[in-house]
């Protein structure tokens, strides 16, 4: 029995490994996925996704109608005021007294504009609005106030060109003036008669923000809709808190970060009062994830059973080989550790098995090329090391910035006793910047942090230049957390002072600008100096893609060369001048490429 164990291991050793991958590939890892992902994966899958998303654009489409209607209806009943004659002869009359203007009213104007409201159950109040001071505002019609006109709703109406406007606002509830409530309206100038046009007239229709509330909530198994208008406001949704009200003020549509990016949406209709206003929806996800999680238990059962059946033909696969590459792994990690043993053990006459033995004939040979060429190399190499090492000791030591900063210093008390303030600011600033220079711990820093060096050195220039000299820092405070590789502005600005201003008989002016620009972190440097040529340009433009380092050039060289090498080559590097006006130098650097400091701004 031992011997027949033995005979059947040999033959399986014996068969070459790419049919044993073959056999593995085939049986225990193609079959399987062929059967479960061809005939289930894919086809229930497909048919749980194409009847859900029917569902979402049905349920979206009759959001979109019923809302639709609810402003046309609106709409509608404006345009039918618009063409009341009696109305417009109403309006227009000069009333004596109040009981001369109650008369009429109740004889024509009471029920004249209320009527609408029992037809459509979305209007919840109609306003006409007049300047004839005739009329005794109440009920249906008001005068059109100072009041009025300052308020948010008839500024709506004055921006807008269109002759009917719907527009979403907030104003104060005359119940409570202490309440703010959310509005949605209808607006129309009432100006359909030529001859009757004395007094100005406008047509306020409120609709029930309620209405549209149940058609949004009614369909939140399917969609969480919000209703935005063309500023791409929310003006309803499923959340009343994202409606206006008690926050004064609309808020702006954002994808929640919860949702999935299969965002729907759909214009609400095509007339020009409802431009731009669209039904987003968000999935909700629960329906289609309840689907999906049925059919995969399904297909995980049906996997268990096939993946039993191709278990235990992979193992008697496995088995064979899978003890010798563990004794030839182990042996190859001891090769690491310059442990070349031998692997003693009956190889087999398959690709394993000549890898076994070629593996023996390697070791040998490194052990004896270690052993005799190897380590000789190390060891002169490790002398020549030392060598460079100690000659960049030399040169560290003939450097020692310590004595420069003594006489800094003493040339400082001496400022100091002698009241030389000007002298003495330029000098701690120059000081400061020599530190800097010196300790260069970190190749990226804070903005903020390359802000405080460039300003030292802008003191310093400005004692150069004195009145010939300004500077101007145009910087977003939101920008000073992000980092930037170090002395990247600078070099810009010693630029703009050495090149730009040394040749300017007037007043020399360095702006130095960092703003965001659509999603990337902008750094500007203009001067009003002399400016270049445009071979000039050209030759700078040429020098700095080029491995020469020499020149005039090489500072912005360097700043552009490190730029792209922190980014991969993501950064915009512009230069424009012109001669006698002026240069300009900036980067961007796209926002998803850089760090922030995690300490807060001093």
């Amino acid at each position: 029995m031992r011997r027949r164990t033995v005979r059947f291991s040999g033959i399986i050793n014996d068969i070459p490994l790419n049919y044993k991958f073959l056999l593995i590939f085939v049986i225990g890892v193609l079959l399987p996925i062929i059967v479960i992902n061809l005939m289930f994966m894919d086809r229930m899958s497909n048919l749980i996704t194409e009847r859900e998303e029917q569902n979402l654009q049905i349920s979206l489409e009759r959001a979109r109608k019923d809302i639709h209607n609810f402003i046309d209806g609106g709409v509608a009943v404006s345009h039918a005021l618009n063409t009341d004659k009696t109305l417009y002869e109403m309006l227009e009359r000069r009333y004596e007294s109040p009981i001369t203007f109650y008369d009429t009213f109740d004889e024509q104007l009471r029920h004249r504009v209320n009527s609408y409201i029992p037809v459509n159950s979305q209007i919840l109040r109609i306003r006409v609005y007049t300047d004839n001071t005739t009329i005794v505002p109440g009920s249906s019609y008001y005068n059109l106030s100072n009041k009025v006109k300052s308020s948010e709703w008839y500024k709506l109406w004055k921006q807008s060109s269109d002759k009917v406007v719907v527009g979403a606002y907030t104003e104060t509830r005359i119940s409570d003036m202490a309440v703010t409530s959310p509005y949605l309206s209808v607006m129309e100038q009432l100006d359909s008669f030529d001859g009757l046009n004395t007094y100005e007239k406008l047509a306020r229709i409120d609709l029930d923000l309620d209405k549209i509330y149940d058609v949004i909530v009614r369909e939140r198994d399917y969609l969480t809709l919000y209703l935005v208008d063309k500023h791409n406001r929310i003006i309803v949704s499923a959340d009343k808190t994202l409606s206006g009200g008690a926050q004064q003020a609309y808020p702006v549509f954002e994808l929640p970060q919860e949702a999935d990016s299969d965002v729907h949406v759909v214009s609400i209709g095509t007339a020009s009062y409802v431009k731009g206003w669209k039904l987003i929806g968000v999935p909700q996800g629960t329906r289609l994830s309840k689907a999906t999680r049925d059919m995969q238990m399904f297909v995980f059962m049906l996997a268990a059973g096939m993946a039993l059946f191709a278990s235990g033909f992979i193992y008697m696969m496995l088995r064979s080989y899978n003890y010798r590459v563990k004794r030839l792994s182990r042996h190859m990690h001891k090769v690491t550790n310059e442990k070349f043993d031998l692997i003693r053990m009956d190889e087999g006459r398959d690709e394993i098995g000549g890898l076994i033995q070629s593996f023996n004939m390697m070791t040998a040979r490194m052990n004896s090329l270690i052993n005799n060429v190897y380590k000789l190399e190390i060891q002169k190499k490790s002398l020549e090391m030392e060598q460079v090492r100690a000659e960049l000791n030399v040169l560290q030591s003939q450097m020692n910035p310590h004595f420069l900063f003594n006489t800094l210093n003493a040339i400082l008390v001496v400022c100091t006793k002698n009241n030389y303030t000007d002298v003495t600011d330029i000098i701690k600033s120059l000081s400061k910047l020599l530190r800097r220079l010196l300790s260069w711990k970190e190749d990226l820093v804070t903005v903020q942090e390359e802000l405080r060096f460039l300003e030292m050195y802008l003191k310093i220039e400005k004692f150069r230049f004195r009145d010939k000299f300004e500077y101007e820092l145009d910087i977003d405070p939101q920008a000073l957390q992000y980092k930037i590789p170090k002395m990247s502005i600078q070099p810009l600005v010693e630029n703009a002072c050495k090149h730009g201003l040394q040749a300017v008989e007037g007043l020399g002016t360095v702006q130095i600008s960092v703003k965001f620009i659509e999603g990337r972190l902008g750094v500007t440097v203009e001067d009003n100096g002399i400016g270049m040529t445009e071979e000039k340009l050209a030759e700078i433009t040429q020098a700095m893609s080029s491995e020469n380092m020499t020149g005039s050039s090489i500072g912005i060289r360097n700043v552009f060369r490190r730029l792209e090498l922190y980014y991969d080559d993501q950064v915009k590097f512009s230069i424009m001048s012109e001669w006698n006006e002026g240069t300009r130098v900036s980067f961007e650097i796209p926002m998803k490429l850089m760090e922030q400091s995690k300490e807060g701004l001093s």
